[in-house]
């Protein structure tokens, strides 16, 4: 009875600090995952400030309650178990995308909150004529997963544009991070280690002609058509490129191209991506991952890291 009590009062002062709507418990996660698997998060809040998110951390610290901020779910596999504790979605205030531009240079400096879907911000960009993101025009997920990530495509990479970041540490303080100082590499930053949160990144674009820009941007979204299988569901490539090799020959040359476990398949299109071909479970998924890495060091003796995020439980 005193645990029930307890989790009754933590969701009445989650709702007083987020507002009654911006609170839903049991939220299905399969909702808010392009993989479209995922069991229930016991709160699923949206934190639409600074301040509103510094009030849910500190209560989650005062109950000593499990917490974890989830992107647009584009990077992610979630156990069909769920998550337990809170699960918080930026908003509100985190998806402001302010433009600055310097004319005289030729120079657009931009500040995106960490909510805002990159894919966003590169057409934004585009549609000012300014150079630097036309390989995020087809990446589906937010700035502050693709600045943790150091997200990119086609030879392009966040940390290409970026200038510097602004932070809220485990402290609670909010801090400017710059580029330099979080070490981005191919798809990793320090922030994975740090656990300090992205709420902004800021990022110094130049100017090109809009019709070099829009012929860039074109050309990347038809050969994502071409090659990659977006008529499914999926959450991108499933596995960094390994040195010396890529992933999706590897998995090919295994024989592993159109491989299924359940509902889940080794796409025919690329075998770099695993999909969610009928109905897959998140168990599906991860079996079929396990079985790619398996079959691939057994032939080639490569480990295949997962670029996906696991979230939960999955053993």
């Amino acid at each position: 009875m005193k645990e029930t009590n307890t989790r009754e009062q933590f969701s009445v002062r989650l709702k007083e600090i987020a507002g009654e709507t911006r609170v839903l418990e049991q939220e299905p996660l399969f909702r808010h995952s392009t993989f479209r698997v995922g069991g229930p998060a016991d709160w699923f809040v949206f934190a639409d400030s600074p301040e509103i998110l510094k009030g849910l951390l500190a209560l989650c610290k005062e109950y000593e309650m499990p917490w974890m901020i989830l992107g647009n779910g584009s990077n992610v596999l979630i156990s069909d178990k769920g998550i337990k504790g809170v699960v918080l979605r930026l908003a509100g205030a985190f998806e402001k995308l302010e433009l600055k531009e310097e004319v005289p240079k030729g120079i657009l400096h931009v500040s995106a909150g960490a909510a805002l879907p990159l894919s966003k911000l590169a057409y934004r960009a585009s549609k000012k004529g300014f150079t630097g993101l036309e390989f995020a025009g087809g990446i589906p997920g937010t700035v502050g997963g693709a600045v943790l990530m150091n997200a990119g495509a086609y030879g392009g990479e966040i940390k290409d544009c970026l200038t510097e970041a602004v932070v809220l540490t485990k402290e609670g303080t909010i801090e400017v991070r710059s580029a330099e100082s979080l070490e981005l590499g191919y798809r990793h930053s320090v922030l994975q280690e740090s656990g300090e949160l992205v709420l902004e990144a800021r990022f110094c674009l130049y100017v090109r002609q809009k019709i070099q820009i829009y012929a860039i941007m074109e050309s990347y979204r038809k050969s994502r058509l071409e090659k990659q299988p977006l008529e499914y569901p999926s959450a991108g490539s499933t596995f960094k490129r390994p040195k010396g090799y890529y992933a999706g020959k590897l998995i090919q040359d295994a024989g592993l191209s159109g491989y299924s476990i359940g509902g889940a398949q080794v796409s025919t299109k690329h075998a770099g991506f695993v999909i969610n071909k009928e109905k897959a479970t998140a168990a599906d998924i991860y079996a079929l991952i396990r079985h790619i890495q398996k079959t691939v060091h057994e032939r080639f003796g490569v480990e295949l890291e997962t670029e996906v995020r696991l979230l939960g439980e999955f053993l």
